[in-house]
């Protein structure tokens, strides 16, 4: 083993530290953005980043705090062969990353309907057929930035298990990133909106509390506080919102 001495570490250390700073003091590092090389603060969301890189995201982005599912994004990390997936509004960028930006997955949308069909299998089969090349290889589920369980959703449309359907995609933000990346090219996000409205027209529970509150609103109860609302400039809006009680 050769020694180095302490004083020359340091200088090497230190010589070797090329820190990039922006105007704001922020630490820079760079990025692939479609293929073109840009330097972005390394604490950047990849929205963020893309922004901050002069691009104006025109398509592709939405609600900015993860509910909406409109900022898709694939992207690779060097020495990495897989290939990730993320919102953009949600996935911090990384030394190296090269990404690009899905703002819409093609999909062949079913047209049904709801009244002409039964909450069962034989619904899957007529609207998504697709769904029985499942090979439950569960790359749908591995994509999923919400985290949900989409392989399983998959599995109980299979055996027409409507109910377990709706209850395990509820969260689905629809990006489209699990169709994207599924061998056997199923529309999971699509057969599960099938699967909700079924589930909604003949197999929910009535609520009467959802019952009282719809009555009113269409008797005006609540107007006043819309006309509030609507009178309110963005940032009273803004915060109003973030003030809310929410789990």
């Amino acid at each position: 083993m050769t020694s180095v001495p302490t004083g020359t570490a340091n200088s090497l250390s230190n010589s070797q530290i090329d820190e990039k700073r922006d105007a704001a003091g922020e630490r820079l590092i760079t990025v692939y953005i479609m293929g073109k090389a840009y330097e972005v603060p390394a604490e950047a969301t990849i929205m963020g980043a893309i922004e901050y890189a002069g691009h104006q995201i025109i398509r592709g982005a939405g609600c900015r705090e993860g509910y909406c599912g409109a900022c898709a994004t694939i992207y690779r990390l060097p020495g990495d062969y897989k290939i990730r997936t993320g919102l953009a509004c949600m996935t911090l960028v990384e030394e190296g990353m090269t990404l690009a930006q899905i703002p819409s997955v093609p999909a062949e949308k079913a047209i049904y309907d709801i009244e002409k069909l039964k909450p069962n299998v034989s619904a899957i089969q007529q609207m998504y057929p697709t769904v029985f090349r499942c090979v439950a290889c569960g790359t749908c589920t591995k994509s999923c930035p919400q985290g949900l369980q989409v392989m399983d959703y998959v599995q109980a449309a299979k055996r027409g298990d409507i109910a377990t359907v709706m209850d395990l995609s509820f969260d689905c933000v629809v990006c489209g990133l699990c169709m994207l990346r599924c061998p056997a090219e199923i529309t999971q996000p699509l057969m599960a909106i099938l699967a909700k409205r079924l589930y909604g027209r003949y197999l929910r529970k009535d609520s009467p509390e959802l019952a009282e509150r719809v009555k009113a609103v269409e008797e005006g109860v609540f107007e006043a506080e819309y006309a509030d609302l609507m009178a309110m400039g963005r940032e009273a809006l803004s915060e109003r919102y973030y003030a809310r009680d929410s789990e």
